[in-house]
């Protein structure tokens, strides 16, 4: 029995955490929308922005000249001789879509583009199908696609580009001199210019297996055209649509075709290259006596290499397998029991895909996302340092008490007057806590009109305004204005307001009131208390165990942490930015169990906090109240406060916002998210997937700071159910295609119904009905 099954931790983890996908994130440039670098006056565009569709490359391309056209610096920066105003760096799609709006804005300007114009749809193979998403989407400029055939958009994007001259040469660095930038070409010339526009997409050096043989002579990255392989053996690595597609290419022409594939199932192709491939399987012959299953969950039985024989054409499928060997006449592949297969082989084709040209865009300064240099690692610690001063300042600790004795801010402000309204900001105003979080609320707000305008959908503008009110009122106004005002003209000295005081702000401790929106074991301390505060334990019960387990099954964890919690606010306002900094993987998905350790404490306090309460005097509750004590109130740097309230909530929460994105805490070690993990595994709430739109882009994994492998969900065509998930919509929103959409699933798995609210531009634009939805939220 697996190892798994035998330990129940690990099975626990598995069902909670490291049981979903754990696919990793590309390392791209750090783009504005815009198409600006870090680099001033450089400009990225096309593929290297993220989005690998033709339409948005001809658009980011275009727009990137009118960025540059409208800036005012550029129209009044100087023109010595010999300097252009734009080289473009690249001859692509989203490059020829540059110089045709630079030619139109009249400026001098050159491209260079080291093969040839549009040379990665060139060297595509003969007939392949391009796929021109989204369908609707026109893009900015002049240069416009749309045939669906290589051959036919070839030509539709040579005629209009006819005019334009290309320089053949290979920009080899761009290094900014004075206010201009030099692009130093192999001949050794170099073109200085006010605006570089890199266009150069993600076509870099081929993926290399790294197994021997893979230098011989008939090993290829590409397929030009089918015919030349009529009757030989073929082997084609990979499992995308380009290797799909050379496999049906290939077969149909005559070769003996093996695709071979290192997972389990062929989930990233297109379904049309699918239902090709289910075509050529009409008839299917089953060798090592394994059923054939359908071609997008082919999963092959333990120590057999899956393969089906198709006919005409004959495509033998081996999932599961390894290149372990090239060699002239033969390949070695090997399954995943380790079983190896020797094959006859006239040709391979490696077809796993690019690295992304990085090495040019770290020269000439531009910022990849990922890579540390030592810059940034001394900016990360010197932020924490700032973070744990101000945490530090902030709470009950010797810094604070430091302020105070030596009568330092915010201890030193003068009185405000003399009434119950000047005492209460007198009180206020002198409270480090206040003015932390009257910024924290700032943040909130300017951060979250950011948001809305940057994103403009109604999911967006709806769930950013009830993050700013419930950030606004409860948390910052109530606990620090309205109840001590209240409490100043005495509205709880008398009557039946007196034991409401009593019992929820004794000794006038008003922040108490945060624990009505910050539930346990987020906000522990008014369950974790010398004496029991009856009203608080039953507002917290309600809270944890019945409000939020109900809010959890029907709209996801994320009705909680994304539209109500304050550390939710400002991770979707102030965080919005850093989001696609959140590491992916299987390590970061076991890191996730960090809460869940936190939990097991809260958990075990409570337990012990109770038995102290039932039994103070009995052996086991003075034990259990000793160890309560030392837990909370001993003074140690070791002690809850200290390590989870002040350092993992605040100073790395907070303190990781640039680096890791805002969802640091959140993700990793909030013990109340980790306890919604729990009930989210129960829950109805999924992003379903529309899988005949999924162009496998990876962006809605890359811009998720939950750190989910969207994709691998989304071109599976499965509902997202990863109880990490909390509703922020940027992967919803960020899909270019329109993909994604959030709803409820019913008991097998179904579509039980859609969210009312659109959160996707695309669908709203390609949509009636969505853009009448989203009419009506603009109205009401």
């Amino acid at each position: 029995m697996p190892q798994r099954r035998r330990n129940p931790l690990l099975r626990y983890m598995h069902w909670l955490h490291t049981g979903w996908p754990a696919g990793t994130v590309e390392r791209l440039p750090e783009v504005h929308p815009d198409g600006s670098t870090a680099v001033p006056g450089l400009y990225v565009t096309g593929d290297l922005t993220g989005v690998p569709l033709l339409k948005f490359a001809c658009d980011s391309g275009a727009r990137a000249v009118q960025t540059i056209v409208a800036d005012p610096a550029f129209v009044r920066a100087p023109r010595p001789n010999g300097v252009l105003d734009l080289v473009i760096v690249g001859a692509g799609v989203s490059g020829m879509a540059a110089a045709l709006e630079a030619e139109q804005a009249g400026l001098r300007y050159a491209i260079v583009e080291a093969a040839q114009p549009f040379s990665t749809l060139v060297h595509l193979p003969r007939g392949k199908p391009i796929y021109t998403y989204p369908q609707q989407m026109r893009p900015a400029g002049r240069l416009q696609v749309s045939a669906r055939v290589k051959e036919a958009l070839l030509e539709e994007l040579y005629a209009q580009t006819a005019g334009i001259q290309v320089r053949l040469a290979r920009v080899e660095s761009v290094r900014r001199q004075g206010g201009l930038l030099c692009c130093h070409l192999d001949g050794g010339q170099v073109l200085q210019a006010l605006r570089v526009i890199m266009a150069i997409g993600r076509s870099g050096h081929f993926r290399r297996l790294g197994v021997p043989g893979e230098d011989l002579a008939k090993v290829y990255h590409r397929l030009h055209d089918p015919m030349d392989w009529h009757g030989h053996r073929a082997l084609v690595v990979g499992g995308g649509d380009s290797a799909v597609e050379a496999a049906i290419a290939l077969a149909e022409c005559g070769a003996e075709v093996t695709l071979a594939y290192r997972k389990s199932e062929l989930v990233r192709p297109k379904p049309d290259n699918l239902e090709r491939l289910q075509r050529l399987a009409a008839d299917p012959t089953v060798l090592l006596g394994v059923e054939p299953p359908r071609v997008e969950h082919m999963i092959p039985a333990p120590g057999a290499l899956l393969q089906q024989v198709c006919r005409p054409g004959r495509l033998t499928l081996q999932l599961s397998s390894h290149v372990r060997e090239i060699r002239p006449a033969e390949v070695v592949l090997e399954d995943a029991e380790g079983r190896q297969v020797q094959l006859p082989n006239d040709v391979v084709f490696v077809m796993i895909g690019r690295e992304a040209p990085l090495g040019l865009l770290r020269r000439a300064g531009v910022r990849i996302a990922g890579d540390w240099s030592p810059r940034r690692v001394v900016g990360c610690l010197l932020f924490l340092a700032l973070c744990l001063f101000i945490y530090s300042w902030k709470g009950a600790t010797s810094v604070r008490e430091f302020f105070r004795a030596h009568g330092l801010f915010p201890f030193n402000l003068p009185a405000l007057g003399e009434g119950a309204l000047g005492r209460t900001l007198t009180a206020a105003v002198r409270e480090p806590g206040f003015h932390y979080s009257l910024v924290y609320t700032l943040l909130v707000l300017v951060f979250g009109v950011r948001r809305m305008r940057r994103r403009p959908t109604p999911y967006i503008r709806r769930q950013t305004l009830t993050l700013m009110a419930v950030q606004t009122v409860p948390l910052f106004v109530l606990p620090y204005l309205v109840l001590p005002w209240l409490g100043q003209l005495g509205l709880f000295s008398s009557g039946l307001m007196k034991t409401v005081g009593d019992n929820l702000f004794p000794d006038g401790s008003y922040w108490r009131a945060c624990g009505l929106i910050l539930a346990w074991p987020l906000f522990v301390w008014n369950v974790f208390h010398e004496q029991p505060l009856t009203w608080w334990l039953i507002i917290s019960v309600v809270q944890t165990f019945v409000l939020l387990p109900l809010l959890v099954w029907r709209w996801g964890k994320g009705a909680y942490c994304g539209w109500i919690c304050s550390c939710g606010a400002l991770a979707e306002t102030l965080g919005d930015d850093h989001r696609h900094r959140m590491p992916h993987g299987p390590l970061w998905n076991r890191l996730n169990m960090l809460g869940q350790l936190l939990l097991a404490i809260c958990l075990v306090l409570l337990l012990a906090r109770i038995a102290s309460w039932v039994g103070p005097s009995s052996a086991l509750g003075q034990v259990l109240g000793r160890l309560y004590h030392r837990a909370f109130f001993s003074g140690s740097l070791l002690d809850y406060y200290h390590v989870v309230d002040l350092f993992l909530a605040g100073v790395v929460g907070l303190g990781c916002y640039f680096w890791f994105s805002g969802r640091v805490w959140c993700r990793f070690a909030c013990p109340l998210a980790a306890l919604m993990h729990i009930y989210a595994r129960f829950s109805r709430f999924r992003i379903f997937a529309d899988k005949k739109k999924c162009i496998s882009c990876n962006v809605c994994t890359s811009v998720c700071h939950q750190g989910i492998d969207v994709m691998s969900f989304a071109n599976r065509g499965l509902p997202m159910q990863d109880p990490e998930c909390v509703r922020c919509s940027a992967c919803v929103y960020s899909c270019p295609t329109g993909v994604l959409t959030f709803g409820q699933a019913d008991r097998q798995g179904g579509v039980l119904s859609y969210d009312r609210t659109p959160a996707s531009l695309v669908q709203i634009r390609d949509n009636p009905a969505a853009r009448r939805q989203a009419r009506k939220h603009d109205t009401e």
